[in-house]
């Protein structure tokens, strides 16, 4: 027998890749729903060889199913996630709405599913469990096995992240820009502040007062979260002109020595992580390479002599997959393995 499972925001990036990616993995679904706003009424999308006509999120009855996975935004999240974890479907939330919310696990399955253990023991819980951002769920599968042997002081990362992020208006943003150069139509921004094609854009999410964006805020509370509050963590998050697949490069401050051999041997061993490391033109991953894949890239790992007990490494990932999709599909799994769920009548 197997699970009752409802994609809510069904016909965006996310939620496509949600219905992808169940398949792909072969979840034990025994019924699929593919629900989105009232004006998505009807419209269809693929599960498989299945299609899919969209639901109503306002009729649907979630009483029927063990999961929803949610990627329609905080706003929509906010009314709904604790509507639906009422009804006693464990709600796996895409959003940033409740990653903050200290009732509320923040879970990246290869780094802190022993959470969810202690959660599902609650009689109080809001059968809400939170996805983090995109570009922190990459970081911490990569720095959670080398923290576990040399201890993480302080990380400064830069990322590049894909206009995906920002969903198909970015997407679309991006393809028309690029088109427009090349037939002298000078690109217009609404999505993004600047032009994104040809360029990149020190800019993700909104500013905060003290000069960071809440996009930077992000990696830095989730990662504490997640992983250790005891982690000091600077970021610099910038927009770049691809398509899908997020990179970061990543230096991080151990308390322990640890060299770029062990930390290469450590990572090859690591769940999640695929270490791609020649010392050569092409010897390690880019974007382009990521782009449907499920698993963290590391690349350029190498020693800093500039500080004690430092490593540089590069980071990259599909931030659709391990940053969304992938990453709610095994939260939802673990949920399964560690017998953690009850199926709904």
């Amino acid at each position: 027998m197997g699970y009752k499972v409802a994609v809510v925001g069904a016909t965006g990036n996310v939620g496509r890749e949600m219905l992808n990616i169940l398949q792909e993995r072969e979840f034990p679904v025994d019924e699929i729903h593919a629900i989105a706003s009232r004006r998505s009424l009807g419209v269809e999308v693929s599960f498989g060889d299945k299609v899919l006509k969209c639901k109503d999120l306002e009729q649907f009855d979630f009483s029927t199913v063990d999961f929803a996975l949610m990627s329609a935004g905080s706003e929509v999240s906010k009314v709904w996630s604790p509507k639906i974890g009422a009804a006693g479907a464990i709600v796996i939330d895409n959003s940033s709405c409740w990653r903050y919310d200290p009732e509320v696990p923040l879970v990246v399955p290869e780094v802190n599913a022993h959470v969810l253990d202690e959660y599902m023991k609650r009689n109080t819980r809001k059968n809400i469990i939170a996805n983090p951002n995109c570009s922190t769920a990459q970081l911490v599968v990569a720095l959670k096995p080398l923290h576990d042997v040399a201890k993480i002081k302080r990380v400064v990362v830069s990322t590049y992240q894909s206009v995906s992020g920002a969903g198909k208006e970015g997407m679309d943003e991006l393809w028309n820009q690029t088109k427009g150069i090349f037939v002298t139509d000078p690109p217009t921004p609404k999505k993004f502040s600047k032009q994104i094609a040809f360029n990149v854009i020190p800019h993700i999410d909104v500013f905060m007062e003290d000069g960071y964006t809440k996009e930077e805020w992000k990696m830095l509370a989730e990662t504490k979260k997640i992983l250790d509050p005891k982690i000091k963590l600077t970021a610099t998050a910038v927009r770049v002109p691809v398509f899908v697949g997020h990179s970061e490069a990543v230096n991080i401050e151990f308390e322990k020595p640890i060299t770029a051999d062990e930390a290469r041997d450590i990572l090859r061993e690591a769940p999640g992580c695929m270490v791609v490391d020649k010392r050569e033109p092409g010897g390690y991953i880019t974007p382009v390479e990521c782009a449907g894949e499920y698993a963290t890239f590391i690349s350029r790992i190498r020693e800093d002599a500039t500080i004690e007990n430092g490593l540089n490494l590069w980071v990259v990932s599909d931030n659709l997959r391990k940053g969304a999709a992938l990453n709610a599909t095994q939260i939802a799994e673990a949920l399964i393995n560690r017998g953690l769920i009850k199926k709904a009548a």
